[in-house]
C-alpha cells in the first residue's frame, strides 16, 4: 500500500483525536477493502498499510483494521470466514453519486445487493456489499437526480 507508518500521527497521537461517533471496522485484508473503496466510491485513504487504514469522506474518518491486530480482543472469537461482517449496519455516504458507485461495483465484479433507487425518505441510493461483508449506501438527494 502507497502510504508507510511514518507519513501518519503516532497511535496515541491520532487517538487523542478522535472525537463523537467513530466506526471501526474489522476486515480479513485491509488492502482489498481499500481498494473497494477507492475503485467504487472514488474515496481516498488518509491513511492505508497492511494493517491499518484512515479512510475519509466529507471531512470524516473510519477506521479499517486487519484481524491479525486485533489478537487479543474479545470480538474476534466471533469472526471467522463465512461470518457476515456488520450484519444490520448501513454505512452511508452522503452526497456521493450512486449511479456511479453502481456502475463501477458492477465493473469491478462486486455485490450490489440492490440498484439504486428513490427512497421515500427523499434520498436516491443504492445498496453495495464491500469485500468484508459491509453494507455501503452512497446516496444523494431526490431532488438533484429529479
Amino acid at each position: 500500500m502507497a502510504n508507510r507508518r511514518d507519513e501518519f500521527l503516532p497511535a496515541p497521537e491520532y487517538g487523542r483525536s478522535l472525537k463523537g461517533v467513530g466506526l471501526n471496522l474489522l476486515v480479513a485484508d485491509v488492502a482489498r477493502e481499500v481498494d473497494f473503496l477507492t475503485t467504487v466510491f472514488a474515496l481516498k485513504p488518509r491513511f492505508a498499510n497492511k494493517d491499518f487504514a484512515v479512510m475519509t469522506h466529507a471531512d470524516q474518518d473510519w477506521m479499517l483494521h486487519g484481524d491479525h491486530t486485533y489478537h487479543s480482543h474479545p470480538l474476534l472469537g466471533f469472526l471467522s470466514d463465512g461470518v457476515a461482517r456488520g450484519l444490520g449496519i448501513e454505512i452511508r455516504l452522503y452526497d456521493l453519486d450512486p449511479d456511479a458507485a453502481e456502475r463501477r461495483a458492477v465493473e469491478a465484479g462486486h455485490d450490489v445487493l440492490a440498484g439504486t433507487a428513490h427512497k421515500p425518505h427523499g434520498l436516491y441510493e443504492a445498496y453495495i456489499v464491500s469485500p468484508a461483508g459491509y453494507l455501503y449506501v452512497p446516496s444523494i438527494h431526490s431532488f438533484e437526480k429529479g
